[in-house]
């Protein structure tokens, strides 16, 4: 069992339609950007700068997600993706309010656009952009449809008591959940294997034509013939295709045509798996009063990574830490179920100083074990039951609603959850 409450769920589905998923962020100064509502850079404890290069905005849209609304906003006024900045990615199956920014445009001018399903909910201008992570969290809105047991949630939220186990959720591991697998072939410095897995592993394929490809390809190993029959849809294989159809056998530079921060998810999903397995030992067994680091409760009651402290007599205010494993994490920090993780994978902490490719070598962090899940409550009507809660950054509602319906599809498979590596 991996998750905390043991009530039976509500059951049902949600993301049924965007209204039925809806988020807002809650900004640096802890204001939720409700849907519909229009903000100002006083609301919102800005500073505006009328010379500023940078339009500052909320955007409020669904059936976008958020680099496809950002880009198509900046196409309308000429500019590129790298002039858009936002801070945090939002999915396109939900109405989504957020914060983001657009350099060498007007605000006014950015206020006057109309784009289907798109909605500029206040713009001002200034001398800085919108960086990803400039928010608390999200505040979430989720209407489950079609529910067995609606009434089930009130009894789970008692239960829960403002937690839940904050995992890493399937969208960290990819679409074939094989990131973790070409992250530890890069870490054992096997980029031949690392790039053979990233283009050739069919677990977890839905597509026909792609399963077709990656097993053609494994089969013949002929990257000049691959350019011919890989679907044009899977650009970043071509991309390292096509590198390897130049430059046979430079395995480790045709990784390096893909974007730096793709690569940096191959290494981060190894140290998902490793979090996320310990993290579903110690739900298992109940074991959190036994955890070596606590964090302090700061802003908006969400858990404050940076005030870090041993004195936890009670665990009045304090969130229980796991490592984010890296090649500085203290030896006597790591717990046993860490440990028992890296074993299971092969790995220790020093192999995250990745040779043949130190760019992407990886210090280490912490992450609160627990979620803090503040504003929370539910309405019924009929066979629907509403939700509402907020989230830190970095914490995933479909790890909360796993725990509300007890329909676990977000979750089964996820690698290290359940103590599935």
């Amino acid at each position: 069992m991996f998750t905390l409450s043991r009530n039976k769920g509500t059951g049902g589905v949600i993301k049924t339609d965007p209204d039925s998923f809806i988020v807002e962020e809650i900004t640096k100064n802890g204001t939720v950007l409700r849907s519909g509502s229009q903000y100002s850079c006083t609301d919102l404890s800005e500073e505006t700068d009328q010379k500023g290069k940078f339009a500052r905005f909320v955007l409020e849209k669904s059936n976008w997600n958020t680099i496809q609304a950002l880009r198509e906003i900046g196409r309308r006024f000429g500019r590129g993706n790298k002039s858009v900045g936002y801070a945090g990615m939002k999915d396109r199956n939900a109405k989504t309010t957020q914060l983001a920014s657009i350099f060498g445009i007007k605000a006014s001018d950015l206020a006057r656009i109309h784009i289907n399903d798109i909605l500029i909910n206040g713009a001002w201008q200034s001398s800085v952009g919108v960086e990803t992570g400039d928010l608390l969290g999200n505040h979430f809105i989720i209407r489950i449809s079609d529910a067995s047991s609606p009434h089930n949630a009130d009894a789970i939220i008692r239960e829960l008591n403002g937690s839940m186990p904050n995992y890493f959720d399937k969208q960290r591991f990819g679409s074939r959940l094989n990131n973790h697998k070409v992250g530890l072939k890069i870490i054992k410095g096997d980029f031949e294997g690392a790039a053979m897995e990233f283009l050739t592993g069919t677990d977890n394929e839905i597509n026909k034509d792609a399963v077709d490809a990656r097993n053609k390809l494994r089969e013949d190993l002929d990257f000049k013939a691959a350019m011919t029959y890989f679907p044009g849809y899977l650009k970043y294989e071509r991309t390292v295709i096509e590198y390897l159809y130049r430059y046979e056998g430079n395995y480790a530079n045709a990784l390096r045509k893909l974007p730096r921060g793709i690569l940096l998810m191959f290494i981060h999903a190894v140290e998902d798996v490793v979090f996320n397995y310990a993290l579903s030992k110690r739900v298992e067994h109940a074991d959190f009063e036994n955890c070596n680091l606590w964090c302090k409760v700061g802003l908006y009651g969400f858990p404050d990574i940076s005030n870090i402290t041993n004195d936890t007599q009670g665990h009045e205010n304090c969130i229980p830490l796991g490592n984010i494993i890296g090649y500085e994490t203290k030896d006597e920090l790591i717990s046993d179920y860490e440990k028992e993780a890296m074993l299971t994978l092969g790995i220790s902490k020093d192999e995250f100083k990745i040779k043949g490719m130190t760019e992407l070598s990886s210090k280490g962090d912490m992450r609160a074990m627990l979620a803090s899940v503040k504003d929370i409550e539910s309405k019924v009507n009929g066979d629907s039951v509403t939700v509402s809660f907020s989230l830190p950054s970095g914490s995933y509602a479909t790890v909360m609603m796993a725990e509300i319906t007890k329909d676990y599809a977000a979750l089964n498979g996820t690698p290290g959850v359940s103590g599935s590596i």
